[in-house]
């Protein structure tokens, strides 16, 4: 299949998977947005890396974009060719908002706007594939459709739908210092849980679903989780006592992903943050990404 010449742009927001009773299924696309530039050349792939990650991300094949371009272009039938990359990160690294996700969306939608036939790599094909990257789809769903989602797995592979969320929410992320690999978050969860446990959260992922799109005073309830913020006390302790301190003035917060940043999905006032914060959070009001990942020409 031929390649284009052209340059192309890449925008993927980040994401917060989870949103509390929703383990490995739903999502939320933040208004946090990296940017990847790519073009093809004749010559050694060479990655530029600007903010996140620059000056500890890898500037060659193995940096996560470009394995996730080469997937896409093999996926497609495209030739596989030289690559300059100039990756404009916005996204914080290692803190549960979906870094690696939109650094795998990001390469499989470069692929889809160099090769001449995209629609090869349309949103099915960019969300099994961009699974086999992540290992489940909740991150990478919302950071390919936008706004709040829902994904499960099934014989056929990777699906995700949208939630019609509505537009008055304003979500708020605290981001601390420390960073946690998602691989020692995920290591810390037991093989099994009590049935109560498991019942609880389905209630409450359910009821998610209703406070999100049409009843948001809802959202103190439904973000309650029993299935796995629990196990991840002990390497994550700030940010579990932050989501207490939070819950109890009436603030729905959650860990966002696997940690340690904390979700405020709602109603978090600057006075709240201040008060419960303190000094080692950063507190972002990004929005809601209403888009989803998106690829042009240059």
């Amino acid at each position: 299949m031929r390649i284009r010449r052209e340059p192309v742009r890449v925008r993927v927001p980040a994401t917060s998977a989870n949103l509390g009773p929703g383990f490995d299924a739903m999502g939320l696309a933040l208004a946090l947005r990296d940017t990847i530039d790519v073009r093809t050349t004749a010559g050694r792939t060479e990655v530029e890396v600007v903010g996140a990650g620059a000056g500890s991300l890898p500037t060659g094949e193995d940096h996560l974009v470009v394995q996730a371009l080469r997937a896409g272009l093999e996926h497609a039938g495209g030739q596989q060719v030289g690559l300059r990359l100039r990756c404009e990160n916005r996204i914080p690294h290692g803190r549960g908002l979906g870094s690696s996700a939109a650094a795998v969306v990001a390469g499989l939608l470069a692929a889809r706007g160099l090769v001449a036939e995209p629609e090869i790599l349309d949103d099915t094909a960019v969300l099994a594939l961009a699974t086999r990257f992540e290992g489940h789809p909740d991150n990478a769903a919302p950071a390919l459709l936008g706004g709040a989602t829902v994904a499960w797995e099934g014989p056929a592979g990777p699906s995700a739908v949208r939630i019609a969320a509505t537009r008055r929410l304003a979500p708020a992320v605290l981001v601390p210092v420390t960073r946690l690999a998602t691989s020692t978050a995920r290591a810390l969860l037991p093989p099994r849980v009590p049935h109560p446990d498991a019942a609880f959260n389905a209630g409450r992922a359910a009821l998610l679903v209703v406070a999100l799109t049409e009843r948001p005073d809802l959202l103190l309830p439904a973000t309650e989780d029993r299935l796995h913020q629990s196990y991840r006390g002990e390497v994550m302790r700030p940010s579990l006592d932050l989501i207490a301190a939070l819950r109890g003035a009436g603030v729905p917060a959650v860990v966002s992903g696997a940690g340690p940043s904390v979700l405020a999905v709602d109603g978090l006032t600057d006075a709240v943050a201040q008060q419960h914060a303190g000094d080692g959070w950063q507190v972002l009001r990004p929005g809601i990404d209403w888009d989803g990942a998106s690829v042009e020409a240059v």
